[in-house]
């Protein structure tokens, strides 16, 4: 299986630049997984797909105004610098760019001062590892000096930094969206459970893995970064009841499903548990929990096309995005969505 497999072609203008003013206005393209067949809607009518005892499960990680930009201290050289994983001690596992001269002992200030930040390792790939000084409450420092950190190809400025999260978003610690949980608003999320659908909420903190292209041209010699999971008894005991029931596992994006499957037993059930994953899922994986779900438009040869194409096939998944593009659909982060059913 190759990396060109998943290739499609994708116009500039399809990109999406800035949110809907509505998150639930966005457009949504209904995909059956078996016969390829799609329908087009509008996205709180996703109701319409959702049945009572179905569970929906949605990610609620927060991500962080986690790019900071600075000076090196005694070069005054601009320095930017991207938070991904928190370690012990203050210390940050981070994406330094320009980063070749920033070697263990160099330092970068931050906001006049109010934060430094001294590099004292260098791991994989080359990321940093920064210890920050400062006086206060760190997350009230990142607050006021960071950035939210948005992918590559989102080049306008964002105007409201709420609107890069979920209005459901509570546990801090992510450097990236889990974009497919920015359609919901809370009247459409109310209406659901009014159906009597069950949502559980599970957590995964997404890092820049997100966006890394796949370099190698063998599918399979693919390396995932790994991520923080946790899920607790009320997720599980929800999912799980679903699972045993009449009703359906439906993920709200690709983070909720790699969470409940990197974490379900060989029978297909949940319990509570917490860790790091590196599943990485491509056709030919069988999966344990989910039946259903709710997805954004990826990037060409990206790890996420090739997780929808494990669900839907690859023929399907390539000719539904040869009719989104047709239809001028909006693509990524702040883009239209699927429903994969």
């Amino acid at each position: 299986m190759k990396t060109s497999d998943f290739y499609f072609e994708l116009p500039e203008e399809l990109i999406a630049q800035d949110p809907l003013e509505d998150r639930s206005s966005s457009r949504l393209l209904v995909l059956d997984k078996k016969t390829g067949k799609t329908e087009h809607h509008i996205f709180k009518e996703i109701i319409n797909y959702l049945n009572p005892g179905d569970c929906l499960v949605i990610n609620d990680t927060k991500v962080i105004p986690a790019r900071l930009i600075g000076e090196r201290v005694g070069t005054g050289a601009k320095i930017e610098v991207l938070l991904l994983k928190r370690q012990e001690n203050d210390i940050w596992e981070t994406l330094v760019k320009p980063g070749k001269k920033m070697k263990v002992g160099a330092q970068v200030g931050f906001g006049n001062g109010l934060l430094v930040g001294e590099v004292v390792g260098v791991v994989e790939e080359g990321n940093r590892l920064i210890q920050f000084h400062y006086e206060g409450i760190f997350e009230e420092i990142l607050d006021r000096l960071g950035q939210m950190p948005l992918p590559p190809y989102i080049t306008h400025q964002l105007k409201d930094r709420d609107r890069y999260n979920t209005v459901y978003a509570t546990h801090e610690g992510s450097a990236a969206a889990p974009t497919a949980g920015l359609h919901f608003t809370p009247e459409l999320l109310g209406k659901i459970q009014e159906k009597g659908v069950d949502i559980a909420r599970v957590t995964l903190h997404v890092g820049l893995g997100t966006f890394r292209p796949v370099k190698v041209e063998e599918v399979t010699e693919h390396h995932m970064h790994s991520e923080f999971y946790q899920i607790d008894a009320e997720a599980a005991e929800k999912i799980n009841r679903a699972k045993d029931g009449p009703g359906r596992v439906i993920c709200v994006g690709t983070t909720s499903c790699r969470t409940i499957e990197s974490a379900a037993d060989d029978t297909g059930h949940l319990k509570p548990c917490s860790g790091w994953t590196e599943i990485f899922i491509y056709p030919g994986y069988q999966f344990k929990i989910l039946d259903c779900l709710i997805t954004n438009f990826h990037l060409p040869e990206s790890t996420l096309i090739m997780l929808v194409s494990a669900l839907a096939g690859r023929e399907h998944i390539l000719a539904a995005y040869e009719e989104a593009v047709k239809e001028k659909y909006r693509f990524f982060s702040f883009g239209d969505a699927m429903l994969i059913i």
